[in-house]
């Protein structure tokens, strides 16, 4: 039976119009960007095993473009839709923090790397850069490494800050294939980069490391 077919107060759009998103599971929620289903299934049913086939939304939301265009129901159109729905949360949360103190809500700094950094297939390194208010500036990629590595090189960082005209800064980076615990070289980079910013009166306030749903705060375990 199609979705519109089903009685109004069951279908996914409507019942998110008049109860709100909550309500709704993420097959639902993805059946909203899909539409339509495929012979034989409903966008729901469809939405199911598509989750069911990547492991839960976050490894839908990991797939390159290449591997959603294959799916079954997925054009791209939708392919797009998804992307862009994305893009528009972490940048929903972005301008948050260009608003406040993020020194004052560490919970969102931490779901705005996550949302940034978890998925990446390689370690990526980035920085917050904040102006003397702790307010964010800009959030920029770095470096780019490999699954279990990345050149970081304080120089570039520095002069970064300097060019934004930076007062501090929260240093992040991902762990693809690993536990958000910091290795040794993590923290022989962390008092590098101290080092270097301290230079020019720029202040290291964090070094976050993401990895799947775990974070890890530098400043939270005492490590700075």
């Amino acid at each position: 039976m199609r979705i519109t077919d089903w009685p109004a107060n069951e279908r996914p759009r409507e019942r998110l119009l008049t109860l709100g998103v909550g309500v709704l599971s993420d097959a639902e929620l993805l059946a909203i960007f899909l539409r339509t289903g495929v012979a034989g299934s409903s966008a729901v049913e469809l939405a199911r095993t598509l989750l069911q086939d990547f492991g839960g939304l976050a490894g839908l939301l990991a797939a390159d473009n290449q591997q959603l265009g294959a799916c079954r129901g997925i054009g791209q159109a939708t392919v797009a839709l998804l992307r862009a729905a994305l893009e528009l949360a972490r940048r929903a949360l972005a301008d948050e923090l260009t608003r406040g103190d993020t020194l004052a809500n560490p919970a969102q700094v931490a779901g705005f790397l996550q949302l940034w950094l978890r998925d990446r297939p390689f370690e990526v390194f980035a920085v917050l850069f904040l102006d003397a208010r702790n307010r964010l500036i800009v959030a920029e990629e770095l470096f780019r490494g490999t699954l279990t590595q990345t050149a970081v090189y304080p120089r570039e960082v520095v002069r970064r800050a300097l060019a934004v005209n930076a007062a501090g800064v929260i240093l992040a980076h991902n762990h693809p294939s690993g536990a958000a615990e910091p290795s040794t070289a993590d923290q022989i980079l962390t008092q590098a980069l101290r080092a270097a910013c301290a230079l020019v009166d720029v202040r290291v306030l964090d070094h976050v490391i993401v990895a799947g749903h775990q974070t890890h705060s530098f400043a939270a375990h005492g490590r700075l």
